[in-house]
């Protein structure tokens, strides 16, 4: 992109009284930024919700002026430019009606694949919640999700370790600009995340890590993905913000319960009890609620090869993911003995899992 180009697009972020909506407004009526740089007083004024007191407050020279050293800054450093009005804009930001205008980022990442996920959770992360981090990236690996979390300490940036680890795509969105990096000791992690994935902000080079910038950011951490899940988290803090801001983009929202007395677990159960997030207690059940896992015939050869016992007990799970024993009884007419050997002969196969209490899922 040519940096007059950069230039424009920064310099409407940075006119006074032009929020990211009006701006919005005036290019749907003019097409593009070119036009409103070119713009007569007479067009302005044909385009709906812009008085002359606005007009009269434009002044282009003097935003294209201020633009120029850091679209010049953003040029040289390597870093990468995203308009809203640009293929490489994640689209499903652009769904939401506070997205930002213009994101910059470092690295190589693509914004728009079919699946997106932001992981995020408490600075304080338990061994409990970085072994639910470690099984979600895990079963994450075969397919080509993208995930998102903030680069904070604890479960952010255990969640981008994990990303690494698996080669998959990771983006940290952070709270400042790209001439900087908070908490200083992620660097070495967000160096490696720039071969594939990277970072990405909304906030010009010289910005500093403000405490009103982060609630900023999590509203594009919620608006780019599909779903949020939140791992442990206390009653307040920046992850319930992404969760709340997720449920009002009409996202889908999850959370691992946790023990009661635990701090950390008061904010995931809270969101559960006011129906804010869908629990989930595994991977599994967070991919087949979203219909991204593999599909529950994904061994259909074996299925075939299943006496006619068998192929009845699997068929109850289309109807419900998770099934006791006696919900299986109920459903398929078979006596205790008989579904207890037969159940056994679909563990050893690998087409159920026994779970604590007598539950039993398909193994997905």
């Amino acid at each position: 992109m040519k940096s007059t180009d950069l230039q424009q697009q920064i310099a409407v972020t940075l006119l006074p009284h032009f929020g990211k909506k009006r701006v919005r407004t005036i290019l749907r009526h003019l097409g593009s930024l070119d036009e409103f740089f070119k713009a007569k007083k007479k067009q302005l004024l044909e385009i709906p919700g812009l008085s002359e007191k606005h007009i009269r407050s434009i002044d282009l020279d003097l935003a294209l002026k201020a633009a120029e050293p850091h679209a010049d800054y953003l040029v040289k450093n390597g870093f990468q430019s995203h308009f809203y009005q640009d293929e490489s804009f994640p689209k499903k930001l652009n769904e939401c009606d506070d997205a930002p205008l213009l994101l910059y980022s470092y690295g190589n990442m693509d914004l728009n694949v079919a699946k997106t996920v932001a992981i995020v959770g408490t600075r304080k992360a338990s061994d409990y919640g970085k072994k639910l981090c470690e099984e979600l990236i895990e079963s994450f690996a075969s397919q080509n999700i993208l995930v998102v979390s903030g680069l904070a300490y604890g479960i952010d940036i255990h969640v981008h370790q994990l990303c690494l680890k698996q080669k998959l795509q990771t983006v940290g969105v952070l709270a400042h600009g790209l001439d900087r990096l908070y908490p200083a000791m992620h660097r070495r992690a967000a160096r490696q995340m720039l071969e594939n994935g990277g970072l990405l902000t909304e906030f010009l080079p010289g910005t500093n890590p403000d405490r009103e910038n982060f609630p900023m950011r999590n509203r594009i951490v919620a608006g780019m993905c599909d779903a949020t899940i939140v791992i442990e988290s206390g009653i307040k803090g920046g992850s319930l913000i992404t969760a709340e801001l997720a449920n009002d983009y009409c996202r889908d929202v999850f959370a691992f319960p946790g023990d009661v007395s635990r701090e950390f677990s008061q904010g995931c159960n809270r969101l559960i009890q006011q129906n804010k997030a869908h629990l989930i207690t595994s991977p599994e059940e967070f991919l087949t609620f979203m219909e991204w896992g593999k599909p529950v015939t994904k061994q259909l050869d074996l299925f075939e090869k299943l006496n006619e016992k068998e192929k009845a007990i699997v068929s109850c799970f289309r109807e419900k993911m998770e099934l006791s024993f006696d919900n299986l009884i109920q459903h398929t007419k078979l006596s205790f003995s008989d579904l207890s050997v037969h159940l056994l002969n679909l563990e050893f196969s690998g087409l159920v899992k026994a779970f604590p209490g007598k539950f039993y899922r398909l193994a997905l």
